[in-house]
């Protein structure tokens, strides 16, 4: 058996395995090792398994992902992040639909500290959920603005995912943070604006919330400070060259928890469970990285990488055309994975691919954390609705969805407007280089 037929059986049984119910990265490793042993024999297959844990295992920049997680969960868990909706709140909530606009404002800032969807639904829900139901917001609309709203944390740095992407495809982290800024802060307006017009339009979708005093609205910003200061050197050490992005992390952690310590919410049961959270997701998230890099390996070993490029490369499409192309695949893989399983499940077909037709790295990570955002509220699976529904057992997930579906449309043109005009991702890099 010649070991491109190799190859692409092994892409079916992985498949297969992940039909059957298998965590994405047990798939690829099951696949990839005994992949190996088939081609290699069983001592080069343990020596490339045991190199692969150790390179990747060791690399430094693969530190700031814990150390963003934990900053996260523990910006969360010391109630940085009420302050945040709080302040956010006295200051738009009185505008048609300004709970809606809050909730977006809000998830686009509290993802500037989590750097995570699921952390921004899951934290910003049980919170703007009652304020909704207060104001009888329309509950798709409210749902749908929370799930769609927490996608904006895989484009505004520090982003999981872009670090995830960085650290596979060798790109630089700060570029893709800095690459990340104009698309995020133009969906978040784009969200803002589409959410008042609306609701103008339209009162009972949302009506104005409490209007507050501005001696109450420059109140609330003095409890904010405290985290858009140590926002502000976080990623301005990232962006001014001063701090990689794992000591900027790490600069991150010990910043919150002086936070925390001057205002006196420091609680050791919330380390301890900030710390098991971090744990945990950094753990699930390693295993897959370092799982699909053995796949994509095994996949260069059996030659199936470049026939696949080359069987595209064929076709002769233009750049625009193929990646008019990879927003239908996207949004095809989008209905039956999660965001992270999408990225490591195609990064080794597609990122040959890109290479060969001439495409930015910088600017393909954004893409791709918009494709992930159009997956986060796809149906069937939506993680952010799914996550969403947990929090609002009472609406159903096609009303979360019948929500979501406005802010579905604005994305995809936001990926017209990406790939028309690459420089809204890749003016800032070039500034700042």
């Amino acid at each position: 058996m010649s070991l491109i037929v190799v190859g692409y059986i092994a892409i079916v049984v992985m498949l297969g395995l992940i039909l059957l119910g298998f965590p994405i990265g047990w798939a690829m490793a099951i696949v990839g090792v005994l992949g190996e042993f088939y081609v290699t024999g069983p001592i080069a297959a343990a020596s490339k398994l045991s190199l692969t844990l150790w390179e990747n295992g060791t690399l430094f920049v693969f530190i700031a992902l814990p150390l963003f997680l934990l900053m996260g969960q523990l910006a969360y868990r010391t109630g940085i992040t009420d302050d945040l909706y709080d302040c956010v709140s006295k200051w738009f909530g009185h505008m048609p639909g300004g709970i809606a606009v809050s909730a977006v404002l809000s998830n686009a800032a509290y993802g500037a500290v989590t750097g995570s969807s699921i952390a921004s639904v899951a934290t910003l829900g049980p919170m703007v959920m009652p304020e909704f139901r207060k104001y009888r917001y329309d509950l798709s609309l409210a749902t749908g603005t929370l799930a769609s709203a927490g996608t904006l944390a895989v484009l505004v740095p520090p982003s999981t995912l872009l670090v995830i992407y960085g650290v596979w495809t060798e790109t630089s982290i700060a570029e893709l943070f800095m690459a990340g800024i104009v698309p995020c802060v133009l969906l978040t307006l784009v969200y803002c604006a589409t959410l008042a017009i609306w609701c103008a339009l339209k009162p009972e979708m949302g009506p104005p919330g409490q209007r507050y005093s501005w001696a109450e609205r420059f109140k609330s910003l003095r409890r904010l400070l405290p985290a858009l200061a140590l926002i502000a050197v976080v990623l301005g050490g990232i962006y001014g060259g001063i701090m990689t992005p794992s000591e900027s992390a790490a600069v991150g952690v010990v910043g919150v928890l002086a936070i925390a310590v001057v205002m006196r919410r420091l609680r050791w049961q919330a380390v301890a469970e900030s710390l098991r959270q971090t744990i945990q997701t950094s753990g699930m998230v390693f295993v897959i990285v370092v799982t699909g890099i053995m796949f994509t390996r095994f996949m260069v070993h059996t030659n199936v990488t470049a026939d696949f490029v080359n069987m595209i490369a064929s076709w002769h499409l233009g750049k625009t055309t193929l990646l008019l192309m990879m927003l239908l695949l996207y949004f095809a893989l989008g209905t039956a994975l999660d965001g992270l399983g999408m990225l490591i499940l195609s990064l080794p077909f597609v990122m040959p691919l890109m290479a060969t037709a001439g495409v930015d790295k910088v600017w393909f990570g954004i893409f791709l954390c918009v494709m992930m955002e159009l997956a986060a509220v796809s149906p069937p699976v939506g993680i952010t609705v799914a996550v969403m529904r947990s929090v609002a057992p009472d609406v159903p997930t096609h009303v979360i969805f019948r929500g979501c579906y406005p802010f579905l449309v604005l994305t995809i043109l936001l990926t017209f407007a990406l790939i028309a005009w690459p420089s809204l991702a890749l003016w800032l890099p070039a500034v700042t280089r």
